[in-house]
């Protein structure tokens, strides 16, 4: 792939060093360093650590086990690990094993992605690829990559004469803690959801066993510093989730299951890869929101022009419940209704329009209409398609289509070529609700598939990112998150959920939250209602989510009325939805967050706090030289009992400006910052 922008960098050294006999422990480990020095990965071969006092352990180590630890600022981070793979039918690959090779290398270049948090990205790492041997002669490699920003290790399972065909039971890998942390957990119904649920605050000690804990999984180790567990380039594989380990701060790998043999997580043919194991490291949570270390992991773009793939911000009727109280006709799935959204659009600068779900032509009689098989080549007879087309077009509106994920798998090869023919921009699909090696090849077959008819794509009901779109950037989003909608029937997705999402699941990529309601409220005062819904939390805090919620298909979820006449909305339709830079501030997960995002010139500050009145600095040491001016959103003095009231106001700022920023229970605080002498 050539990078126009790129300053690109590649130092390969390679070396060998052979080693003594099978059954006795490597004289010396490996280790790989950050090329800043802060973070060192040790990978070692023999009897596993004694553990201390504090971490007894039911598990007695193998003699020789693979294993490994890791350092922050000459800390422990992870202490001894085990490593290793379980396959059907021998004994595990991983342990009795002497180490036959080593190879080392750098690499540092700069490539550039068409959405994101960041329009250029730096890869920048140090990384080691060691060969293993047990008695018998089966070979494992594994590699290591350390950043300045974290460490990732995969399994590389060569062709051998001994493994051929493999069923890989799970995994024997191991991340466990120096000391008890702080941990945030997902906890999942098991294998099978949508990753739709809150997160919570729990010692790694206290985590219980029968848990299954979707990634990413923030932990502060206090006095040592931050760490995210997640995974990159998931391919031919099953999803990786956390369980409880043997011993008191041990957490361990556990593979999304087949669901044609739920005793085997993985089928292959040797050689094949695991995906990323990775480690997000910082000295404060922030540094880890700003990480771009999981697309790094992924491999370049496929897509040689890219010029297609756009970011934007949609008008979206599903929200809403289809609510157009201006006009007169009956709102629902229908040409007209459409019509209004994509009226208000246009109007409001938008790029697109997402129709939801209902256009296509499904048996709608069972108790679930939403999963019913659509065929969609085909439109209900309430919805003119071509004239929305044909209308969205005149406006300059693009159209994105929703569809379960069983309509896709059984019409993606008549539908895809249809919507570009239509000129769709992209499909939203829906209900996967797995990451078993299968639904993980669905993914990949789909954007692919929707590549060479140049549609963007949105999963909903989805696993979490692994940085695929790094590879296929027409995978400008995903769900995996319990978003807006859950306003609808409870008051699930409030302040607290909102300061923890960007330190927890936004750690992984974007996520299509669908912010942006207007009906403001209090949580005295909050009802949750299908039709028209409420917002919870302050109108300044829900602009702040434009700001801090990274997903570059960014919803404008609540119907047209609601915005007509309101200051605040000017914001939204300015707010960009990608980025070239991003700061994280300040901020804690579960306390509140201060993000700064940079788009050519000009920076937008999100500030979003939890239930707690809070008051925080903002120094704007990121802006460059030269005067700006500030336009600032911010919670008006009644805003803890009138939501939607915000004060606006102008202040001329510069690069040693520090801002005062107070925010009522559930506020926030929304800031354009352009320069002065431009406007």
């Amino acid at each position: 792939m050539s990078y126009p922008r790129a300053i690109f960098f590649f130092l390969l050294a390679f070396f060998a060093v052979e080693t003594a006999t099978a059954q006795t422990a490597d004289p010396t480990p490996v280790k790989v360093t950050s090329p800043n020095g802060q973070i060192v990965f040790v990978l070692s071969s023999g009897a596993m650590p004694d553990a201390s006092a504090d971490r007894v352990t039911t598990e007695a180590p193998a003699s020789v086990t693979l294993h490994y630890a890791v350092q922050f600022r000459s800390k422990e981070l992870i202490d001894a690990s085990k490593l290793g793979l379980v396959i059907e039918g021998q004994a595990p690959l991983g342990t009795g094993m002497h180490k036959t090779g080593e190879q080392t290398g750098s690499v540092d270049q700069t490539y550039t992605i068409p959405v994101g948090k960041t329009s250029t990205v730096r890869d920048h790492y140090n990384g080691v690829r060691a060969d293993y041997q047990d008695a018998s002669g089966r070979k494992l490699s594994f590699e290591v990559r350390v950043f300045d920003d974290g460490a990732a290790f995969r399994y590389v399972v060569p062709d051998q004469p001994s493994l051929k065909k493999v069923r890989i039971a799970h995994e024997l890998t191991q991340f466990t803690y120096a000391k008890d942390a702080t941990t945030y957990p997902l906890v999942l119904n098991g294998f099978r959801s949508s990753w739709e649920d809150e997160y919570q605050q729990r010692q790694a000690s206290g985590l219980h066993k029968d848990w299954v804990i979707g990634l990413p999984l923030l932990a502060e180790e206090p006095g040592i510093g931050w760490l995210a567990i997640t995974e990159a380039n998931i391919d031919n594989y099953s999803g990786m989730y956390l369980r409880k380990g043997a011993g008191r701060f041990d957490v361990r790998a556990e593979l999304s299951p087949r669901l044609d043999d739920p005793n085997v997580a993985v089928e292959t043919a040797t050689p094949f890869t695991t995906p990323w194991r990775v480690l997000m490291i910082g000295d404060e949570p922030g540094r880890l929101v700003e990480s771009n270390i999981v697309l790094n992991l992924n491999p370049p773009s496929k897509i040689a022009d890219m010029s297609w793939i756009k970011a934007g911000k949609s008008a979206w009727d599903w929200w809403s419940g289809q609510a157009a109280p201006s006009v007169s006709f009956k709102t629902g799935m229908n040409t007209a209704t459409m019509k209004h959204y994509i009226d208000f659009a246009s109007d409001s600068g938008f790029t697109y329009m997402l129709i939801d779900a209902g256009w296509a032509v499904a048996d709608r009689s069972g108790p679930q209409d939403y999963a019913a098989l659509a065929d969609i080549t085909k439109v209900v007879p309430e919805v003119d398609m071509p004239e929305l087309l044909r209308y969205a077009k005149e406006k300059n509106v693009k159209i994105w289509l929703w569809s379960h994920w069983t309509s896709v798998d059984k019409y993606i090869d008549q539908a895809f070529p249809l919507f570009e023919k239509w000129g769709v921009a992209g499909v939203k699909i829906d209900f996967m609700d797995r990451d078993d090696q299968w639904m993980v090849g669905f993914y990949h077959h789909v954007v692919e598939t929707a590549a060479a008819h140049h549609l963007m794509i949105d999963f909903h009901g989805a696993y979490k990112p692994d940085g695929l779109r790094r590879t296929y950037p027409n995978l400008i989003t995903r769900e995996g998150v319990m978003g807006k909608e859950y306003l609808k029937w409870s008051a699930r997705t409030n302040p607290l959920h909102n300061t923890t999402l960007p330190f927890t699941r936004m750690l992984a990529g974007p996520m299509d939250y669908t912010p942006g309601a207007f009906g403001n409220s209090n949580r005295e005062n909050f009802v949750p209602r299908n039709f028209m819904p409420m917002g919870l939390g302050t109108r300044a805090h829900e602009l702040a989510l434009f700001v801090v919620i990274e997903s570059p298909l960014q919803m404008v979820s609540d119907y047209p009325e609601r915005y007509q006449g309101q200051k605040e909305f000017d914001f939204i339709k300015r707010v960009p939805a990608t980025w070239d830079e991003v700061r994280v501030v300040t901020g804690r997960p579960m306390e509140n967050i201060t993000l700064a995002r940079r788009s050519g010139n000009d920076w937008y500050v999100g500030s979003l706090t939890n239930w707690d009145e809070r008051s925080v600095k903002v120094p704007l040491s990121f802006l460059g030289p030269g005067q700006y001016e500030a336009e600032i959103y911010s919670d008006a003095p009644d805003a803890a009992t009138e939501a939607t009231h915000t004060s606006l106001q102008k202040q001329a700022v510069d690069k040693t400006t520090v801002l005062d920023v107070h925010m009522v229970s559930g506020g926030g605080n929304a800031i354009w910052i352009h320069p002065a002498a431009a406007h």
